[in-house]
């Protein structure tokens, strides 16, 4: 089990590289993590929403990600709302239950989630949640050490040096555990080092004289690294676009809403030369960018008031007024219609209509019925070298077009039912358009297709292509992130954690 000593530390990357390295060597390896808080979902192919990180841990591993291997989801909302995903489909019934009394109702769940992956894999690599030590909430822990004590799991305490304290953070976790939880702890990682490791050396000393345990590998920071961010935390430390530092690059705007959903579908934009991907909080950006995208949001509602409040909402009717592109997806389409209508009170008490921004003739009604389904879909005007697309929606609620001359996006084929549908709306002038599809931009040709209608625009000549990204850029990205972590992990002992000869009191029995 990977614990971590705070959020953000590098848990859900290690695992990544751990189920890579385990596929490497024949191993039938799966993540899990059994809670997982976060806005970043994905959908499986029977239709579950789990969290992304374990879906990119589970591609890592080379299984199909399923709802075990995160059984429980919670998804913030607006005033301090959660919304409980559990075993890939939304429990109202759970979510009505106080905090304090959810876990003893998760705590079976979770028990036989990870049955039934430990049954169908031979190791288990499991990712803890936050801090391993929040002592105000262990009584009713259900992600970090309770989880680790009901399994037998060895556990890898993970600590980030580049935010400082990892002294304090390491010897102050494990001073707060218990005896028995201490002797479960196998060894401690260093994560996020900068400069030459050799020269901390008097520093694991100090740390493994102090500890007790072993230190089992000091991983250097690597700043360019392109896999998917756990959450919104991870914004403001993400990898610099791969055009920050162009001046003929375009410039892509992704407003940056309080409760932005599935920020990874602009990934690929990251890795993309000749593009600038900027997250947007003020109104004079607006102006500058030649995208703006608009993203989902899992408090729709409250999102579009805060548009307003910041003069974002305004900025944007300008933005339109100017020919400017917009394009709006999940939450973000229904923020660009003409209102959103929540009759069963899915987001707003009040349950009255509210004005949208109004640059879309559509409107949404919201629905306590969850839309998750992987899809695939093909634009409703056919455009050159631009075929099949694929992606997942998540959404609550259906939108509609208003006006008899908006037309679709796509034509969007839903996984499991066969469903073909009607997806999202353009203005008559194309400008604006909205969908549901997640993972649009993950499509090679889509986005080739995007990057050289705004290069036109600009005057400037089309791309030949674009930097391959699902199609195996990004399963190479997972190779030389684990190449990495590996060269600076103490590999024997982990194979020893994970797939036997552990040291005693630490035999895995098959999981890790």
């Amino acid at each position: 089990m990977v614990l971590g000593t705070a959020s953000n530390v590098g848990k859900s990357l290690l695992v990544v590289a751990l189920g890579r390295w385990l596929r490497r060597r024949g191993v039938d390896v799966a993540p899990f993590k059994a809670q997982n808080i976060a806005l970043n979902s994905y959908v499986t192919p029977d239709g579950a929403e789990i969290g992304w990180a374990q879906a990119q841990q589970a591609f890592a591993a080379g299984v199909t990600p399923h709802a075990d291997m995160n059984p429980v989801l919670l998804k913030p909302g607006a005033a301090a709302s959660v919304q409980v995903v559990v075993r890939g489909k939304v429990s109202p019934e759970l979510g009505e239950l106080p905090p304090d009394r959810r876990h003893s109702a998760l705590r079976p769940i979770i028990l036989e989630s990870y049955r039934r992956c430990s049954t169908r894999h031979d190791v288990v690599l499991i990712e803890g949640a936050g801090s391993a030590a929040e002592m105000n909430i262990k009584a009713r822990d259900v992600s970090n050490l309770w989880v680790a004590r009901a399994v037998g799991a060895p556990c890898l305490l993970v600590a980030d040096i580049d935010r400082g304290g990892v002294f304090a953070s390491i010897l102050g976790t494990l001073s707060l555990l218990t005896p028995s939880e201490r002797r479960l702890i196998a060894g401690f990682v260093i994560n996020k080092f900068h400069g030459d490791s050799r020269l901390f050396a008097d520093g694991v000393r100090f740390l493994e004289e102090r500890s007790g345990k072993p230190c089992l590998g000091v991983i250097p920071h690597l700043p360019d690294i392109c896999l998917k961010a756990e959450d919104s935390v991870a914004l403001a430390d993400g990898p610099p676009s791969a055009g920050a530092d162009d001046s003929q690059a375009l410039a892509i705007g992704v407003v940056q809403l309080p409760h932005i959903a599935n920020h990874t579908d602009f990934d690929p934009l990251t890795r993309e030369p000749g593009v600038r991907l900027v997250y947007v909080t003020r109104p004079e950006q607006v102006a500058s960018v030649d995208l703006l995208i608009l993203p989902g949001s899992k408090a729709t509602v409250a999102d579009l008031r805060w548009l307003r409040e910041r003069g974002l909402a305004d900025a944007l009717a300008r933005r339109r007024a100017r020919g400017g592109r917009i394009l709006g997806i999940c939450g973000g389409m229904q923020m660009l219609g003409q209102s959103i209508e929540d009759p069963h009170k899915v987001e707003d008490e009040t349950g009255e209509p509210v004005q949208g921004i109004g640059l879309l003739p559509v409107r949404t009604i919201m629905s306590a019925r969850k839309t998750t389904t992987q899809a695939t879909a093909v634009l409703a005007e056919p455009r050159p070298g631009v075929g099949e697309l694929v992606g997942y929606e998540i959404h609550m609620g259906s939108t509609e077009r208003t006006d008899p001359g908006c037309r679709p996006l796509l034509h969007l084929r839903r996984a499991g039912s066969g469903d073909v549908v009607l997806d999202g709306a353009q203005t008559e002038d194309g400008r604006v358009s909205g969908t549901y599809l997640h993972g649009l931009l993950d499509n090679d040709a889509f986005r080739l297709h995007l990057v050289n209608t705004l290069r036109g625009e600009r005057g400037w000549p089309a791309l030949p292509g674009v930097r391959s990204y699902l199609s195996g850029g990004y399963d190479a990205e997972i190779d030389r992130w684990t190449g990495h972590v590996m060269r600076h992990l103490d590999a024997s002992s982990l194979s020893g954690m994970l797939i036997g000869d552990a040291p005693p009191g630490m035999q895995p029995g098959g999981q890790g």
